[in-house]
């Protein structure tokens, strides 16, 4: 979540690649920030940003933003979790680009962690290596794992495999037969697939789309429609992308030329100049609902009043209309595909979205 105005600043990097990895440190950073203000309850952060303690704050304007992002997806993860527990099938999370999300952890201690089979991350083998290294050196990430007879690396450190976490590392730009297919298709000890398509299964695209060539990225999502269009079970298929689009205008030329000022180009958000045409991800690949909201709309309709007023109270936000111009720019979108034969299924997957919140008269735009 970064204005164009304020993204950091790093040394000159020899590839695209390691430029597009240096953005998950942003978010890191970012999301410490939130969470040493208050904004977010995180106590997993802290083991995945070198010298934490040190980090200085990140402006309001970012606070807010991160905020917001994390309010959105976790209302959606958690009200898949809350579905699967109604339709008694635990789910699985595949999560791709991941870099230095704490999810996993968040929900393996929370009230649902019962029903998640498996919790995949998925990202180049630099930052896997990174996630690895962190966990093993942390006692507090690793307990969460199991048992550390259970825990194991492999692939010269890029890979982890627990009971039910598995970092692995991947290109996903390269066809899926080639990046995911073997990961996925297989287990650590390979007698069984890492994913089945007889479970409900969450996709998360957390700022990774966006940097990837559009071809791949319907790509990667056709390969996850093809895998579960054999299943005969509650294989109900879920995605979630959030990203910025709509950067046609001037204020989204700036953001993009920012980006290329660090080695960053976001071939994957052309397609994308409007929220109308954000839900075309999911619904061209067949998928049952499409749905897509901006950061500004769920701040304005679909956080709770209590939750604004005590985030207004953190602190002073000058910049309200570059605040709201930001928002403006990044989206949250969902799409769910249910089974060819989903007449068995026991609960109401397609109410899976955000909730509209009721209003009191001087509610914040």
């Amino acid at each position: 979540m970064l204005p164009p105005s304020r993204f950091p600043t790093h040394t000159a990097q020899p590839d695209a690649d390691a430029a597009v990895r240096l953005t998950d440190s942003d978010a890191a950073l970012a999301r410490l920030s939130a969470v040493q203000k208050g904004y977010l309850s995180d106590p997993y952060i802290r083991s995945f940003v070198p010298r934490a303690h040190l980090q200085p704050a990140r402006p309001p304007l970012i606070n807010v933003g991160t905020y917001v992002r994390s309010e959105g997806v976790d209302a959606l993860v958690n009200q898949w979790l809350e579905l699967a527990e109604q339709e008694g099938a635990p789910c699985q999370i595949v999560s791709l680009g991941a870099g230095s999300d704490t999810r996993f952890w968040r929900i393996a201690t929370g009230p649902r962690r019962q029903w998640l089979r498996t919790y995949i991350e998925l990202d180049f083998a630099e930052n896997t290596t990174k996630k690895a290294m962190a966990i093993r050196k942390s006692k507090e990430l690793s307990a969460v794992l199991g048992r550390t007879e259970d825990i194991s690396l492999a692939h010269g450190g890029t890979t982890l495999h627990a009971p039910v976490y598995h970092l692995l590392p991947a290109d996903l730009r390269l066809p899926p037969s080639e990046s995911i297919a073997p990961l996925l298709e297989s287990s650590s000890d390979s007698s069984t697939p890492l994913i089945s398509p007889s479970h409900p299964t969450l996709l998360l695209f957390e700022c990774v789309l966006v940097y990837m060539p559009p071809a791949a990225s319907s790509a990667l999502i056709q390969w996850f429609v093809d895998y579960f269009s054999t299943t005969s079970g509650p294989g109900v298929l879920g995605g979630l992308v959030y990203e910025m689009f709509g950067l046609n205008d001037p204020f989204g030329r700036v953001m993009v030329n920012n980006l290329k000022a660090r080695n960053v180009s976001i071939p994957g958000a052309s397609p994308y100049p409007t929220v109308t045409s954000l839900t075309e991800r999911f619904s061209l690949h067949g998928f049952t609902t499409s749905h897509a909201l901006t950061l500004r709309d769920i701040r304005s309709s679909y956080i709770d009043d209590s939750e604004l007023e005590r985030i207004a109270q953190l602190e002073m936000l000058d910049e309200v209309e570059e605040l709201q111009l930001v928002l403006e720019h990044y989206a949250i979108t969902w799409g769910l595909k249910l089974p060819a034969q989903s007449t068995g299924l026991k609960t109401n997957w397609a109410a899976w979205g955000l909730r509209r919140k009721d209003r009191n008269d001087n509610t914040q735009d």
